[in-house]
């Protein structure tokens, strides 16, 4: 009775232990990414296949820069020739995610150009905040808000995290803090791919034109953005992705994959607004309405080079602006200076050069990525740059470059840039009268 008694406990142990066993495999194959990760590739998961998540990401690029101002330039009523400056050229703070299989949520803040002139205390503001839905996951996906689905060109909306040099070719956002919230519209739009074709279109509503930095209600005989109340802008950017597709998850296109893609593209884009555009003209009572009509075609070929990180990325454009006749717009990314006193000086204040104009606009950079664990376990990547413009208002073709080297501490995730800048300066007949330059430094860090 004994043994027969051992003999029961012994198999009851045994399947027990079985049991066990299974269940724990079991358990291991059932577990779902909150069981394993509930937080991992920097997602916040949703559901138990990982498909729906959050995500959170920040940026921050600070400058450091000495440059040569142009003629005339004032700091608060103070003559100021050249200078070095410290600030931040980018903060920024995403969060976005695919809440179910059809609808996609992103919002963004931060700010941008924050130095020395800054209001104190500057608050961050809103850059992005949208909702789409899919029709079909693929092919059509529509939604509204405010958002950077911009069209024209490539460089239209930026992936700041990404770009190769110091700064993307900011002429393509060609309506920047004009009407819109660095380059940020409130628009419905549609985006998709067609098999290699990635394309997207916006209808948006233009902000009013008078709450824009330095606006002036004058009316001139060179065109400028109407005062009245803005028509519907409609844009769109349409490329054909030859090798591997790009994500088009957000609006954002990348600046440089550092070899971990090999792609080549060729794209084309428009922007048009009717009566956006309004000058004097035989009379001052007499006043001309035009509309703004851009369009550009471009390519990108971003691609590693053998097997040791070697990479090379070029991009080229060329666009035809029709803001109306000599319309010219200077800019200075985190402009030192806030006043000219020099009438004679069409470039306005500090850094400011004609950046947005009129005319024919060619654009190419180019960079060269040197192989892995060059120096340690960092690299580096030199490029160069250059935006070659014959605007209507001036006389002699605009030319700007700017050159420089990457040290990629960590990619993206923390480099180090050093560039040289070369502007043009022109009086206000249009003519070049001398030529100026900085040399920046900036610092990024990126948590995507």
């Amino acid at each position: 009775m004994k043994s027969k008694i051992k003999n029961l406990l012994s198999i009851t142990r045994h399947n027990l232990a079985m049991l066990l066993v299974a269940s724990s495999l079991n358990a291991q194959q059932q577990e779902t990414p909150q069981q394993n990760n509930f937080f991992k590739d920097r997602k916040l998961y949703l559901n138990d296949d990982g498909s729906n998540y959050v995500k959170f990401t920040f940026l921050a690029q600070a400058w450091l820069r000495s440059a040569e101002y142009n003629q005339g330039t004032t700091v608060y009523g103070y003559d100021k020739s050249s200078g070095a400056d410290i600030g931040i050229r980018r903060y920024r703070v995403q969060m976005y995610g695919q809440l179910t299989d059809r609808v996609f949520a992103y919002s963004q803040f931060g700010e941008n150009n924050f130095n020395a002139l800054s209001e104190r205390k500057q608050g961050f503001f809103v850059h992005d905040a949208y909702g789409e839905y899919a029709i079909d996951k693929t092919r059509l996906s529509m939604g509204m808000g405010l958002s950077g689905w911009s069209g024209l060109a490539r460089f239209a909306a930026p992936s700041a995290g990404s770009i190769m040099g110091l700064d993307a070719p900011l002429y393509q956002q060609a309506t920047n803090d004009v009407t819109d919230q660095f380059l940020r519209k409130l628009s419905v739009f549609a985006k998709g791919k067609l098999g290699k074709l990635d394309y997207r279109v916006q209808m948006a509503q233009p902000l009013a034109i008078q709450r824009s930095s330095g606006y002036n209600s004058t009316v001139t005989t060179n065109a400028g953005f109407s005062a009245k109340p803005a028509k519907m802008q409609y844009n769109g950017y349409l490329q054909y992705q030859f090798n591997d597709e790009e994500s088009n998850l957000t609006p954002y296109m990348t600046g440089t994959y550092l070899g971990k893609k090999k792609v080549f593209n060729i794209g084309a884009g428009f922007m048009y607004q009717k009566d956006a555009m309004w000058r004097q003209g035989a009379s001052a009572t007499d006043t001309i309405y035009s509309n703004m009509a851009n369009i550009a075609v471009d390519i990108y070929y971003d691609a590693p080079l053998g097997n040791t990180g070697r990479a090379i990325s070029l991009y080229a454009s060329v666009a035809q602006y029709d803001f109306g006749k000599n319309y010219l717009r200077n800019a200075g990314p985190l402009n030192p200076a806030n006043g000219n006193a020099n009438p004679d000086v069409l470039n306005g204040a500090g850094v400011a050069f004609p950046m947005y104009g009129s005319g024919t606009i060619a654009y190419a950079q180019a960079g060269y990525k040197l192989k892995d664990n060059l120096i340690g376990q960092t690299t580096l990547m030199p490029y160069v740059s250059l935006q070659y413009a014959d605007y209507e208002r001036l006389n002699k073709a605009m030319a700007y470059w700017d050159a420089g080297v990457n040290w990629l501490l960590a990619g993206h995730v923390s480099k180090f840039t050093v560039s040289y800048q070369s502007r043009p300066v022109y009086n206000t007949a249009g003519d070049k009268i001398e030529r100026l330059g900085a040399v920046t430094a900036q610092y990024q860090v990126f948590f995507n």
